[in-house]
């Protein structure tokens, strides 16, 4: 499924989400916007004028960066550096494919903040902050009281949600947490009519598993750090 119009929300996420349903989560203007510090790296210019991208580039701390994410490469922002530059295909699903196991989910929030970021550190699914809980439903499993697996909900654009950190700990992979986890979120999302997309390199070993799931690329996206000093 290959979607080639240009400028949907899909296309820009950053910016319809940060300007749409988590506006309350974003710091700028009608130029430009980027999530709190704290929340995510992401932010978006309104366009490629130089008014917007020097916006955008004022958005960010001295020594700090930035994640950009759209079609192709992004446009130069004044005083910063390109950190790192990668592609990545956008995943979008409207049905699922339930097959997961019973497993125990939990619900996760404030009280939980510190084992997400301790698990996020750890398993590296993307970027993730002290504070990227309150970009909404996340869900984890618990073994011993310990947080093993956790799933979660980033960017959302009209018609769209996006899903995001889903990680389990090493010593507890195997055991199908991570399609429990994805199964638990995408439900509730596509039963209200939302469609649900992520965004994955290609040689993700978990690309199999979204497809089962029920995801298919929709397109490639350009995903560039940049810092500013």
């Amino acid at each position: 499924m290959t979607d080639t119009r240009s400028d949907t929300p899909l296309d820009r996420p950053i910016w319809h989400s940060l300007t749409g349903r988590h506006a309350a989560l974003a710091l700028g203007d009608s130029r430009a916007v980027r999530f709190r510090p704290d929340v995510n790296l992401f932010g978006a210019a309104a366009d490629e004028s130089p008014e917007a991208l020097d916006a955008l580039a004022g958005l960010i701390a001295e020594g700090g960066t930035l994640g950009l994410l759209g079609v192709g490469a992004a446009a130069p922002l004044p005083g910063t550096v390109v950190v790192s530059e990668r592609r990545l295909n956008q995943m979008v699903a409207t049905r699922l494919n339930r097959a997961a196991r019973a497993v125990e989910i939990v619900p996760l929030g404030d009280a939980d903040a510190g084992e997400m970021l301790d698990l996020a550190t750890l398993t590296a699914p993307g970027p993730f902050f002290a504070k990227t809980h309150l970009q909404g439903g996340y869900i984890g499993v618990r073994r011993g009281g310990r947080l093993v697996a956790m799933a979660g909900e980033r960017m959302k654009v009209p018609g769209f949600s996006e899903i995001s950190a889903v990680c389990t700990h090493p010593d507890h992979r195997g055991q199908g947490f991570a399609r429990a986890l994805m199964e638990a979120v995408l439900v509730p999302l596509l039963e209200r009519g939302e469609g649900v997309f992520l965004h994955s390199y290609g040689d993700n070993p978990a690309v199999g598993l979204y497809r089962v799931l029920g995801f298919e690329v929709r397109r490639e996206m350009t995903y560039t750090v940049v810092a500013r000093g």
